[in-house]
């Protein structure tokens, strides 16, 4: 199973957006993280397509990875598609039809991926594990950065690893050096990280410790 680290665009310095993304790419991590947030599904505002295709223009060998904080995701797949998301997420709360929105995502040549929030219960997913290439488990309530992981949420990233033991499961949420160990020994393989790792002096090192880290809770 590898280990992969996302750090989260939503962390960035907005005034210096092109800045960062280049200094994401040249950490040595594996993807960018583009939270999308409608300020309908969650109580913020964030980016649109046009974030996912300057990312695409600034670093477009750096795989861009796009989650739709939205209460209507399926009328923007086209959009985020068409700017160059290369994975999109959708939430099982959304008001869509996840089994619909999962196969237009593949078949558009995209990753896709389906994301509950702390409050929803693991088994809200499993009809989709074979419909979808990766799943997001929210360590935090989606909507803002900076908030504290909630520990209450591993026991549904195990049920999943035991439900579906090759399938990538990422958290999302307050993570950090400790709290990704934690993610990782319950199940978790992929890691996005927004303050902590955009607060770092070295990033690249950061990125490296946080893999190696994960890896050898793999290991063991």
């Amino acid at each position: 199973m590898k280990i992969q680290i996302l750090p989260s665009l939503l962390a960035a310095d907005f005034g210096n957006l092109r800045g960062d993304i280049l200094k994401a790419a040249a950490s040595g991590a594996d993807a960018l993280h583009l939270d999308i947030m409608d300020a309908h599904f969650v109580p913020n505002l964030s980016f649109g397509p046009d974030i996912v295709k300057l990312s695409r223009a600034v670093a477009p060998d750096f795989f861009r990875h796009v989650h739709l904080m939205m209460t209507r995701p399926d009328l923007y797949l086209e959009p985020f598609s068409n700017a160059g998301a290369q994975t999109i997420q959708v939430h099982i709360e959304a008001d869509c039809n996840i089994h619909t929105e999962l196969s237009r995502i593949r078949a558009m040549g995209i990753r896709a991926a389906v994301v509950l929030n702390p409050e929803t219960p693991a088994e809200r997913i499993f009809p989709y594990l074979k419909e979808c290439d990766e799943v997001l488990v929210m360590t935090v309530r989606p909507g803002y950065g900076g908030q504290k992981f909630i520990e209450e949420c591993l026991p549904k990233i195990t049920a999943i690893r035991n439900r579906a033991p090759s399938l990538d499961i990422m958290v999302d949420g307050g993570i950090n050096y400790e709290t990704s160990l934690l993610a990782a020994k319950a199940g978790a393989n992929m890691f996005v990280a927004g303050s902590f790792l955009f607060k770092q002096e070295d990033m690249k090192l950061a990125v490296a410790n946080m893999r190696s880290a994960c890896e050898a809770v793999f290991k063991n």
